[in-house]
């Protein structure tokens, strides 16, 4: 009797531990259920010699934050980057292909593709699946041809250049002030501090766009990472 009822009692609490297993807190249910996405802000921004991209980066899933030190600014070759928003596993997926499809480019042609060949392939990737992908993508690098250039493929496959692109959650609260503080063959440490602020300012405001900054500067010299700790985001007016 003794060891039948100790084994009824320990499956009761098998059981119960299963249920809270499945079940999570009220609430919560739904955002670990919801697909992974990089709600977020990306900018790309050329200058005069190079382009800058930026992003913030937290990765959400629903209100529950995912991963708070994601790395959105992906290399497709030595000097071409891309910016992703969207479904994390749509557009780590199509980056991967055009990588791919980039460095077998390469050995074709001898030597390094142009930025414009590396955003044609992310759009045909993006239009031939549009009904089944969720991607934002900014692509940006230089090369010798055209020198610094940004690209911007939004939802459709849609495919456009731009001196300067922001893209992601986090971009509506931005538009104002990137039109107003944009302009022509800024310098590298001009466009920096636009990127930087760019980006301080939506981590402000949406929140799905958190955690450190993080840059890279591209150029014929190469590319040069740049991380912005949390503790050293520029700070703006945040009502009292």
């Amino acid at each position: 009797t003794q060891s039948s009822w100790t084994l009824s009692g320990l499956e009761n609490i098998a059981s119960m531990v299963v249920d809270a297993i499945s079940a999570p807190p009220a609430g919560l249910t739904q955002d670990f259920n919801q697909e992974v996405l990089t709600g977020t802000t990306i900018m790309a921004v050329a200058f005069d010699g190079g382009v800058i991209i930026g992003a913030d980066s937290r990765t959400s899933s629903g209100s529950y934050v995912a991963n708070r030190v994601t790395d959105k600014l992906t290399q497709i070759n030595d000097t071409i980057f891309c910016c992703r928003s969207g479904s994390a596993a749509d557009t780590q997926a199509i980056a991967d292909y055009v990588k791919y499809y980039l460095s077998m480019h390469a050995v074709e042609l001898g030597e390094q593709p142009e930025v414009r060949t590396a955003a044609s392939i992310f759009q045909q990737l993006c239009y031939n699946n549009r009904d089944n992908l969720m991607a934002g993508i900014i692509c940006a690098g230089w090369d010798k041809v055209n020198g610094g250039s940004v690209y911007t493929i939004p939802l459709g496959g849609m495919c456009v250049k731009q001196p300067f692109s922001i893209g992601g959650s986090g971009s509506t609260y931005v538009y104002g002030f990137c039109d107003a503080n944009y302009k022509e063959k800024m310098s590298r440490e001009e466009c920096e501090r636009f990127v930087k602020h760019a980006i301080a300012l939506a981590i402000a405001r949406d929140g799905s766009s958190g955690g450190v900054i993080r840059m890279a500067i591209i150029d014929k010299s190469g590319v040069e990472r740049k991380v912005t700790l949390g503790n050293e985001v520029p700070r703006f007016y945040e009502g009292n």
